[in-house]
């Protein structure tokens, strides 16, 4: 075989090319720089280059490389003309080659067969300049039963692919090319090949196969078989085709007949109903003495469809005719069910339209009046506000700010519905009187008038002016607008369960929704009914299920819910729904027909004002829950959390007895939170243990019984006291921490509030290191926070020679007598930090360091700084005081700004345990740290103007 030297290009897996064909692939800018010198430094006007097909990588599917083989390296290919090099069109626009790769365009012309394997790996180029190939001679004349069988399965081939062919030119063109193969002769055979093998699709193995075929009868039969294996495909794909088209005839058939079977079974249970009534009526005694007949009357519900169905239909119809005429629902509802009766039973629509009225129906809708009589009996009650107490009062312990706004807010309540009842029903009595006798009722009507012009035009003065007058003629608003309240506060604080007292105390039906993790809108307003699967949104299924108007929808987890996204924005799709002034009109995506939610009472419930977004915020009335003391963590315990736990766990109160120890060591050593969940899930764990040693103590004393022998056993006790604990619960978790805190210099305890909304105490740690004056914050710190840092580090520069710390004015103490460097640390640094609240207890921190004095262990501090040295208010006082008691902290520092905050939020027994300071500046909090006297200052010395 003649061999020369060829530049070679790889091909990319799968693509191949074969002699006769032609392949436009596209290349990099570095191949075509070097085809464009290649075709430059040739003679000939389009030169030739070695195209060699690549290897399936590895991992890609059937016809990749087993693992640990060794990889196939290519050594086959063609020799290929260079037809076209197209340039991109931002390149000729002089613009950058990246957005567009250069096409090349090859013309097979033999095949070709490389010296040694071609070797590719990460360092080889994409075009090899130079590379030792041999070609491949097709020499000789193949025998004619390999060529017949090849025209044989080449016509049949082609004759599938003309049937199959969609397009008539693309059939006609089959058909020429059919005519060419049975005329072809022996010697052209081989080339009819490469033609037809080229123009077919086939799998890559069988492709590749017949390229390194050098032999003419080798790759006859090879282009034989792939021929074969093309023409099985293709009949195997119309025969399922065909087999899929009569499965659908044959279906449509038998829903024609089901439906006909199923009107003579209709008309066979109408026919056997009637006789069965005549029978009655004529023998009832017989009727009744007869054995078989409970037999034959005993039927399931699951066994008449038919019947059950028109039952379905009756009672979807009573519904729609029970509906307020002339309402929106109804006209809705009406318009539906003739779409309903001119649809056949069986089709999609008619179970979609079907699905719909059952919701449209099964949601209460106003009849007549805006309040109900069960609702304003509840309300007349003299004992309403007392009754709601005692709810509160048996459901949660502590909690008495809550409760008291929530004493407010339910009177509020039924003030404004008994004021609306109360105009109802005066409108309903002047509208019969004026009725009844128009002319006697003049003179009343003139005096009701007036009263009611007068309360109008009394309300009307604290409406803005540009409020449009309400027409007599426009329907008038109902529903009662009341406050929305949101309960925030850590998580087992109660704040789902004041929801569950308040729909108790209403005796209206409560329905929770979570809203965490919610992030489609259509979870809130409804899919459109264009949809497959389409369903109304969780309000109205909440509507459903609580079956009134009126009751009391808890909106859990308001922070958590998703935020604008390509579903849409479900955050602000609630806006509409707690808005009192548009969610009378509450229009569900499914629904479609306006449902007044304005007598729904929302209540929403977070963790965290964080997250949630302002406008929505601002539609809420915040009522924080930030904790509960110990002392109620104790009466909780007692009262709720060890009763349920004894009868979840099968024993009774007199049973087993906890002790206070106990349970106040449980509460301060291994739970360590503002609610009470961990404390219950403790309280269980020593339940379930003392649960085992009743089981045992019981399987002990029966054995006892069965044998009549005396067998010493463990003796059941039925009290935990504070030294079992250990045993039950294990090793206290939070007992490390305590011990831990020590007074250090340059240590000085903050209050922060974690991410949960429970408060705590956090060390900041400062110490000094040889350097040359900087500052270096760590423990995950945010921009804010680290400004604090900065801000107390000044304000100490600048009070040094007033601290004691430095001997001279402008005298730097990072810098004199030795250079250094302070390094602050918040621990826990896997927690981010960040906002205005550790500014003087960093100042705090600072001064310990330079001056030598500590803090005691028992003090912790809260309070932003400004330059000045004021010391400036925070938030989350009530929580961060209960975090300092659970930790037992005694003495706290707090801005005088927040002095408000702790008599009204913090617990007067909390006030009583604690030590409250409030400061103005730094310099008192720095006293109330240290202790008055402490660090010396240097107060009579004035100092100088710099200005």
């Amino acid at each position: 075989m003649p061999s020369s030297r060829l530049p070679v290009l790889p091909l990319p897996h799968p693509l191949i090319l074969l002699p006769t064909a032609r392949l436009t692939i596209p290349i990099s800018r570095t191949v075509a720089d070097t085809i464009v010198t290649l075709i430059d430094d040739s003679d000939a006007a389009q030169p030739v280059l070695a195209a060699v097909p690549l290897p399936a990588p590895a991992g890609d599917g059937a016809n990749a490389t087993e693992p640990g083989s060794p990889p196939v390296l290519p050594t086959c290919g063609t020799a290929a003309r260079i037809v076209r090099l197209v340039r991109p069109r931002s390149v000729l626009n002089g613009g950058s080659s990246k957005q567009q790769p250069y096409l090349l365009s090859l013309h097979g012309l033999t095949r070709i067969r490389l010296s040694k394997p071609l070797e590719l790996d990460v360092h080889t180029p994409e075009l090899i300049p130079d590379h030792t190939v041999e070609y491949v001679q097709a020499d000789g004349v193949p025998s004619r039963e390999t060529v017949e069988a090849f025209k044989d399965a080449a016509l049949r081939l082609l004759d599938r692919l003309a049937r199959d062919s969609a397009q008539p030119q693309r059939k006609d063109d089959w058909v020429k090319v059919a005519g060419m193969v049975e005329d072809i002769s022996d010697q052209r055979a081989a080339w009819m090949a490469d033609v037809l093998v080229a123009a077919t699709s086939g799998q890559y193995n069988d492709r590749i196969a017949f390229l390194a075929a050098s032999d003419v009868d080798d790759r006859l039969r090879k282009a034989t078989e792939l021929f074969i294996k093309q023409t099985s495909i293709s009949e195997v794909t119309k025969k399922i085709a065909s087999a899929v088209d009569e499965s659908l005839s044959r279906q449509q058939k038998e829903y024609f007949l089901r439906q006909q079977l199923a009107a003579i079974q209709r008309e066979l249970h109408a026919l056997h109903n009637s006789h069965t009534n005549r029978d009655r009526d004529s023998a009832p005694v017989a009727a009744a003495n007869s054995p078989s007949a409970g037999a034959n009357n005993s039927m399931s519900e699951l066994d008449d469809d038919e019947q059950a169905d028109a039952d379905d239909l009756a009672e979807l119809k009573r519904k729609i005719e029970a509906m307020e005429l002339g309402s929106e629902e109804r006209k809705v509802g009406v318009r539906e069910w003739r779409r309903l009766k001119r649809i056949p039973q069986g089709s999609v629509e008619n179970g979609v339209i079907r699905t719909y009225l059952e919701w449209l129906t099964s949601i209460p809708w106003p009849s007549s009046g805006s309040i109900s009589d069960a609702t304003l009996e509840v309300f007349k009650d003299p004992a309403f506000l007392s009754k709601a107490r005692a709810q509160l009062d048996s459901d949660h312990y502590g909690l008495d700010q809550i409760k008291r706004r929530l004493i407010e807010y339910l009177a509020v309540v039924r003030l404004r519905s008994m004021a609306e009842a109360a105009r109802e029903q005066k409108q309903r009595e002047l509208e019969a009187e004026a009725t009844a006798s128009p002319g006697a009722a003049n003179e009343k009507a003139l005096v009701v008038a007036s009263a009611v012009q007068d309360e109008k035009n009394a309300s009307n003065a604290l409406v803005p002016r540009l409020a449009p007058p309400v027409q007599p003629s426009q329907p008038r608003k109902r529903g009662i607008k009341g406050p929305i309240l949101m309960f925030v506060g850590p998580p087992g604080t109660g704040k789902t369960s004041l929801g569950q007292s308040i729909a108790k105390a209403l005796d209206r039906p409560f329905q929770r929704i979570s809203l965490g993790g919610v992030r489609d809108e259509a979870e809130i307003r409804g899919h459109r009914r264009t949809y497959v699967a389409s369903g109304p949104g969780m309000l109205v299924q909440a509507l459903r299920k609580a079956g009134r108007l009126d009751p009391v929808i808890l909106l859990d987890e308001v922070d958590k819910v998703g935020h604008s996204n390509f579903h849409g924005d479900p955050a602000a799709a609630l806006l509409e729904v707690l808005d009192p002034e548009q969610n009378h009109n509450f229009n569900d995506h499914y629904i479609n027909v306006p449902i007044d939610l304005s007598q729904v009472l929302f209540i929403c419930t977070s963790n965290t004002l964080d997250t949630i977004s302002a406008p929505l915020l601002d539609r809420c009335e915040v009522v924080e829950l930030s904790g509960y003391t110990y002392d109620e963590k104790m009466h909780i315990a007692r009262r709720f959390l060890l009763p349920k736990q004894l009868e979840s766990n099968g024993l009774e109160a007199a049973q087993l007895t906890v002790t206070d120890p106990a349970l106040l060591q449980i509460a301060t050593l291994y739970t360590r939170e503002a609610g009470v969940r961990s404390l219950e899930r403790a309280i269980g764990g020593v339940v379930r243990y003392k649960a085992v040693e009743w089981a045992e103590h019981l399987d002990a004393e029966a054995e006892v019984e069965a044998s009549g022998e005396v067998i010493p056993k463990k003796q059941w006790r039925g009290v935990v006291e504070e030294r079992e604990l250990e045993d039950i619960l294990g090793v206290p978790r939070w007992d490390g921490e305590e011990r831990e805190r020590e007074e250090r210099r340059g240590v000085v305890y903050g209050l922060v509030v974690t991410g949960m909304g429970e408060g705590g105490i956090l060390p900041v740690e400062s110490t000094a290191v040889p350097g040359s004056g900087r500052l270096k914050l760590t423990g995950s710190l945010g921009e804010v926070i680290k400004e604090s840092g900065e801000i107390a580090l000044s304000w100490v520069k600048a009070h040094a020679f007033e601290l004691g710390i430095t001997t001279e004015r402008g005298m730097d103490p990072l810098r004199v007598p030795d250079p250094i460097d302070i390094h602050l640390h918040l621990p826990s640094g896997a927690v981010k930090k960040d906002g205005p609240s550790a500014g003087i207890a960093m100042a705090c921190a600072f001064v310990s360091l330079l001056s030598g004095a500590c803090v005691s262990k028992d003090i912790a501090m809260t309070g932003e700084i400004t330059l000045r040295g004021r010391v400036t208010p925070v938030g989350g006082i009530r929580m961060k005081v209960l975090g300092a008691h659970r930790a037992q902290v005694r003495k706290i520092i707090l801005p005088w700004a927040n002095r408000k905050d702790v008599e009204h939020d913090v617990a007067p027994e909390l006030r009583r345990e604690m030590q409250f300071v409030f400061v103005r500046t730094v310099s008192e909090a720095l006293d109330a740290a240290f202790g008055k006297g402490t660090l010396g200052w240097r107060n009579n010395i004035l100092m100088e103007s710099r200005l």
